[in-house]
């Protein structure tokens, strides 16, 4: 998939990598790979993640690598797995053949642990997960300044190699229980990084694991993983969001220890992590939101995982697009999830095809019209798109236009229905309103009207103008649909404003509109498809449509000239 927009200028990445190729460090290769955890479904932030390391595979011919990070199996699953898969294809991400996987280098990474203690550089600690915490020591904030005391020595840490290579394989040959022991790196408990004190490398934990099965009962930890991992792939760049710029020393550390082996040591780069106005992406409350049933499942159109934003209609070039707009910084900052949006309308106005569609419908008999007779109007499928070529749209004496394009006694600028005001119907006839009529409560039910035969689609043979146009249906050929109009996950911008993000959940974040009546086209309309319903917004289909009775998810709206109006106070 190729991107229509490429970077505009040289970001502090490739800056490094640029230095990197002058002065030959990695011989001119660039590779680079994405090392999902498999315990929930990819977000708009981990798009930011996949896309940043890709495109720059893809911009210095380099190649990229998925991996996945699963040494935590007591929270993974194959569903995710597959679920990552899909969404990283649906990007247009192409990892080719390598496809990996950390527990491909669980036996390697026993090895490496096994050399670091014959180097007198690991060793088994009994001390409680507490004690190791204690020990440890705190980070405390002083005047803008992080100060760490220095920590303790564990009694175990000058045990001699014999003594922990026996312990280590009596951890992996299941003679301790679970959290009785750990394996340490041997660094530096004084170091103001608390990451350097020591940090485990291995737990024993007994859980079935999905692709090794129980063959383990030690795992390793992340920070040990990863770049052993990256070296053994020949990763050059390990490009990962700020979080873990102080874990770098670390990632450091064990390569540099590990020199005398095969492997290469990557460089580590980071950036700041996406975050995006009136979602979260914290993975802890999105999962959050599914158990607690406050969403309808990972894919529910109002999340910002990246199955939600695609089963709202969300197109893959616009999330590209996106992600290559904002670029990649150091400073942490929060993203508009109008930014998103506009993405979505820019690539939707160019390729998605026009239907007509009425959400709340109010029914208008044109009187002078000719009972029982339909005709065929011809519209453009996309007027940006001549190649989308036309299709043709019934016409009847009885047509449904919205309730909200009509008013009985209309302010100055309001320039649709009125009674004895004309306007177009879009490609159709020029109409008049004549008689509004009414229920008992004073509701208005009809309109009568009567048309211009001469206006045939839609321009007046004497010149004269009319300035509404309105979106139609014929009433005798509508399909109903269901419409689910989707708004901001979040009412505020920020979720923890007020110290409570779950009060911030926007109660109007989903209307249904159960009897929307659109064009005939819409009743096979298969799942995923989208257009843009005139006047109305970009809609999706949703899994959830049958043949003849569709459901469409509302991605993002059109701008709306008369409501923007209206909110500003200006309509008079």
């Amino acid at each position: 998939m190729a991107d229509s927009e490429a970077p505009k200028s040289v970001d502090f990445i490739r800056r490094i990598i640029n230095e990197h190729n002058e002065s030959g460090r990695f011989g001119g290769r660039v590779h680079t790979r994405f090392p999902p955890e498999p315990n929930g479904y990819l977000h708009i932030g981990h798009a930011q993640a996949a896309l940043i390391n890709f495109f720059i595979s893809q911009d210095y011919g380099g190649k990229f690598n998925l991996r996945f990070d699963d040494t935590n199996p007591e929270k993974e699953e194959q569903e995710y797995v597959e679920s990552i898969k899909e969404d990283l294809r649906w990007l247009g991400i192409d990892w080719e053949d390598r496809e990996f996987y950390a527990s491909d280098y669980f036996e390697r990474l026993y090895e490496l642990a096994e050399h670091l203690i014959n180097k007198g550089l690991a060793y088994v600690d009994l001390l409680t997960a507490e004690q190791i915490s204690e020990y440890r020591g705190t980070a405390i904030e002083r005047a803008e300044k992080v100060e760490t005391k220095p920590g303790r020595d564990s009694p175990y840490r000058t045990q001699s190699i014999e003594e922990n290579l026996d312990l280590f394989r009596r951890m992996r040959a299941g003679d301790f229980a679970d959290g009785e022991c750990v394996l340490r790196a041997k660094i530096d408990m004084a170091h103001p990084n608390l990451n350097m004190r020591d940090p485990v490398m291995y737990r024993v934990l007994r859980a079935h694991h999905q692709r090794t099965g129980d063959e383990w009962c030690i795992y390793p930890t992340y920070d040990w993983t990863h770049g052993q991992s990256d070296a053994m792939e020949g990763i050059t760049h390990s490009i990962c969001s700020l979080e873990f710029e102080n874990h770098r020393p670390l990632y450091d550390w064990f390569l540099d220890k590990l020199a005398d082996t095969d492997l290469g040591h990557p460089q580590q780069i980071e950036f700041a992590r996406l975050n995006v106005t009136h979602t979260v992406t914290s993975k802890r409350r999105l999962i959050r939101l599914v158990e607690e049933g406050l969403v309808k499942g990972w894919d529910d159109p109002r999340m910002p995982t990246l199955s939600g934003l695609r089963r709202r209609g969300h197109p893959p070039e616009a999330i590209r697009a996106f992600i290559r707009g904002i670029g990649v910084s150091k400073a942490a900052s929060v993203r508009e999830m109008a930014l998103i949006e506009n993405a979505t309308r820019d690539h939707l106005n160019k390729t998605a095809e026009r239907r007509m569609c009425v959400l709340r419908p109010l029914k208008v008999v044109i009187e002078n019209y000719p009972e029982g007779e339909t005709e065929q109007m011809e519209l453009p499928n996309n007027p940006e798109d001549p190649s989308a070529g036309s299709r043709k749209v019934p016409f009847s004496r009885e047509v449904y236009v919205e309730s909200s394009d009509f008013m009985e006694d209309p302010p100055r600028k309001f320039f649709r229905l009125a009674p004895g005001r004309e306007v177009r119907l879009r490609a159709a006839y020029f109409v008049t309103c004549t008689e509004v009529v009414k229920d008992a409560d004073g509701n208005v039910t009809e309109l009568r009207a009567t048309y211009d035969p001469a206006t045939r689609g839609g321009d007046a043979p004497d010149g004269r103008r009319v300035k509404g146009t309105l979106h139609w249906v014929s009433a005798a050929h509508a399909v109903n649909c269901e419409v689910r109009l989707y708004d901001h996950l979040l009412k505020t911008e920020d979720p923890d404003e007020g110290g409570d993000w779950l009060a911030n959940l926007n109660p109007d974040s989903l209307e249904v509109v159960e009897q929307a009546k659109g064009e005939p086209s819409l009743g096979a309309t298969e799942p995923g498809a989208r257009y843009q319903f005139e006047r109305t917004g970009y809609f999706c289909a949703d899994p959830d449509s049958r043949e003849g009775a569709p459901v469409f998810n509302r991605t993002v709206s059109l701008k709306d000239t008369w409501a923007k109006m209206q909110k500003k106070g200006r309509a008079r």
